[in-house]
């Protein structure tokens, strides 16, 4: 199928149509064999590679987003992927508040909650406004909703201010669900990597469950960042009775 004009004036349903049987048009059956073996999810996978799948959002962008976003359905994980990093592109933060909020439902695997959370760089301009809200994702029983909160954590507030709060918001934590507890893993051991003293302190005592604490000890021994005296350091590590 020939390329199509992404950059419209007016999305609606005709063109939408024409946007989906052009994506369709570059599926990868290799590529989609690939990444099914990576990711669980209700959609149904293209094979799409992701570099291909952010140039076609940013192109999206160029055009009247708002109206694409309106349009934009759910059938295809590249699709829904997409919606993301176009939704990621937009500058206006009630705007982006009220189409995140039907989109996090759509959310239903770590591959499409952590590209969307990569490019969701929207924060930087009121962090810690966006930090309370993201925070409140974390009381919901929805896994990807929490594990959304955590990647944003991670990509853009490890930082020493934001440490406390971080802490605190993981201990709070009442959840067994596997993308969860991986999401607290990653984050603590990037928090370790940048503030080793005070992760050090909080995993002395902290209330995270077994499965969590070990996970985030094996990432930070697994890490290059890492000193050898720490990684040794860490093998013997014990917890406060909790």
């Amino acid at each position: 199928m020939k390329k199509i004009n992404l950059k419209k004036e007016k999305w609606n349903k005709e063109n939408y149509q024409e946007y989906l049987e052009y994506l369709i048009s570059l599926k990868n059956d290799s590529y989609k064999q690939f990444h099914s073996k990576l990711v669980t999810t209700k959609y149904e996978i293209l094979g799409i590679p992701l570099p291909m799948q952010r140039k076609l959002a940013s192109t999206i962008s160029q055009g009247d987003a708002i109206s694409f976003l309106d349009v934009a359905g759910s059938i295809y994980y590249e699709e829904v992927l997409i919606r993301g990093l176009v939704l990621s592109s937009l500058k206006d933060e009630d705007v982006v508040k009220k189409y995140l909020e039907e989109y996090r439902l759509l959310v239903d695997n770590w591959a499409i909650n952590d590209s969307f959370c990569n490019s969701f760089k929207i924060v930087n301009l009121d962090k810690r406004n966006w930090f309370n809200y993201f925070a409140n994702y974390l009381k919901e029983d929805n896994e990807f909703n929490k594990r959304m909160a955590l990647v944003i954590f991670l990509n853009f507030y490890v930082e020493e201010v934001y440490l406390p709060d971080i802490f605190k918001l993981i201990d709070e934590i009442d959840s067994e669900a596997y993308y969860v507890n991986m999401a607290e893993a990653w984050l603590l051991c990037e928090c370790f990597i940048k503030y080793r003293d005070e992760t050090l302190n909080y995993l002395k005592n902290c209330k995270i469950n077994t499965f969590t604490f070990k996970k985030t000890i094996s990432k930070i021994k697994d890490s290059y960042r890492v000193s050898l005296e720490d990684k040794n350091y860490l093998s013997n590590l014990k917890r406060s009775a909790i």
